[in-house]
């Protein structure tokens, strides 16, 4: 390959799947392919709900094996859950699964210590009952806790593991509830206040940073040719993901559409007002300086949780019999934590529509429909306020991720927000992550030119708003605001 192309691994885990992707990238070429998918399946132990972080690691081996030569890999993921190692560098169990029930109740706990506002003003975070710092205040009587030594990350730990060097990388740092974001670093004052010791994470890294290289026995394990360095990404997925944002000037939103919705801008500061507090939206770090104010929706989960209820009909007949259901018949907040816990979700979505006096969907289709409903009036909700809490008004709205695919969830996020909407590309934390590589590499230059390749190169869609949008407000107001 010339001089002036590279091949780039990506590492990108999913709360339901990971994979390897390969990246080449030259001065006007930025291709992706999967080398290997595998499945992300939790298990529930008596103890709780865990990861088989065993398992994604042999699925990370595995698919460097088959990416084949490669300048460099990263790993992007999940935020929120890490690893505990002991003094010898061993893990000390599976991590814990972020939708685990042991954090019921903790908030309540560190904000009789550290007033919700207070904290808010501190980290810039949101409210998830999930957050790390609560993770980690529920964790800290349990004997694992007390025999750790370091705190890893999930991407971080998987970098450790091929390389045999620990840090901790900022964009997933900022999801802690640990981080100022304002000086991009730790909150040393918040973290002595709840008693943790900030030296069990490792030291700080940032997007572009060189992470080590793949250790002798990864090497023979993968069948890869040393030296091959890793190099740190935006290891939090939608830090990747909104880096490969097509976008073309700064008036913009973003939605990041998985198994999660993220939906926000992207600032250069911060917004720690208490309205924006009130308004459940979170600060987290991003590239260059900037931060991703946004809102997290429940997203594709409420799907997801159906299909598998369903026994996983046909999904494009599912959609095209969801398309005839008449609009806006029944919507539920997609914002709501009582979704957040798997299990009986058809059933709930229609407790929830019967508590709040609308019909309630029976069908398959019916229920599909009111959840694309739902979580194109969250999204219509969250680009909303974003633009209310930071002043910044957007002209266009870019929607990334696996919901690209989704042409239903598309068109009625455009129509709910009134706004032009732009989808794809479909793998954008993969192409983040690519990018930042390439950028380390020299192959690309800021943010702008990343963009300004992913849009000459990715297939988009462009979904235009129809009708007006007061039956959007009408829908909206039949949901109790938080």
């Amino acid at each position: 390959m010339s001089e002036h192309h590279r091949t780039f691994a990506a590492v990108d885990l999913g709360a339901s799947s990971g994979r390897v992707m390969v990246g080449r990238v030259g001065p006007e070429t930025l291709g992706l392919t999967e080398a290997h998918r595998f499945p992300n399946r939790p298990v529930r132990l008596p103890e709780g709900l865990r990861w088989d972080i065993l398992s994604l690691y042999a699925g990370v081996l595995d698919g460097l094996r088959a990416a084949g030569p490669v300048d460099s890999v990263g790993i992007d993921s999940w935020a929120v859950d890490y690893g505990l190692l002991d003094a010898d560098g061993a893990l000390l169990g599976n991590p814990v699964h972020y939708r685990d029930a042991r954090t019921e109740g903790v908030a309540e706990q560190v904000w009789d210590t550290v007033p919700a506002a207070e904290l808010y003003a501190a980290t810039g975070l949101q409210y998830a009952p999930f957050n790390t710092l609560y993770q980690l205040m529920a964790a800290r009587s349990t004997a694992q806790f007390a025999h750790a030594e370091r705190l890893l990350l999930i991407p971080d730990l998987l970098v450790y593991w091929l390389t045999g060097e620990a840090g901790t990388e900022l964009t997933n740092a900022s999801t802690t509830q640990l981080i100022d974001p304002r000086t991009r670093t730790w909150a040393y004052g918040l973290a002595e206040r709840l008693g943790i010791d900030l030296r069990l994470f490792a030291p700080l890294r940032r997007p572009g940073d060189p992470a080590g290289l793949l250790t002798p026995r990864v090497l023979e394990e993968t069948g890869l040719t040393g030296p091959v360095p890793v190099t740190t990404v935006g290891s939090h997925d939608t830090a990747s993901a909104v880096a490969a944002v097509p976008a073309t000037g700064e008036r913009f939103a973003y939605i990041c559409t998985g198994t999660w919705s993220l939906a926000g801008l992207e600032l250069t500061a911060p917004v720690l007002t208490e309205a924006s507090r009130t308004a459940n939206f979170t600060n987290e770090l991003g590239l260059d300086g900037t931060v991703r104010h946004l809102r997290n929706i429940m997203g594709l989960w409420l799907l997801q949780e159906c299909l598998r209820e369903w026994d996983h009909p046909d999904l494009g007949e599912l959609l095209r019999a969801a398309a005839e259901i008449p609009s806006l018949r029944s919507v539920v907040d997609a914002g709501d934590a009582d979704f957040l816990a798997p299990g009986r979700m058809p059933a709930r979505i229609a407790d929830a529509c019967r508590a709040s006096g609308q019909p309630v969907p029976a069908s398959p289709a019916e229920i599909t429909r009111c959840i694309l409903d739902s979580l194109a009036l969250a999204h219509r909700r969250a680009v909303a306020d974003a633009q209310e809490l930071a002043d910044h008004p957007v002209d266009v709205v870019h929607i990334v991720g696996g919901g690209t695919r989704n042409e239903l969830l598309c068109q009625l996020t455009a129509d709910a927000c009134g706004l032009p909407v732009v989808a794809g590309p479909a793998e954008a934390a993969a192409l983040g992550n690519v990018l930042v590589q390439a950028r380390a590499a020299g192959l690309v230059g800021d943010r702008t030119s990343m963009r300004r390749l992913v849009a000459r190169t990715q297939p988009l869609r462009r979904y235009e708003p129809r009708g007006g949008t007061a039956v959007w407000r009408a829908a909206q107001d039949r949901l109790v605001r938080p």
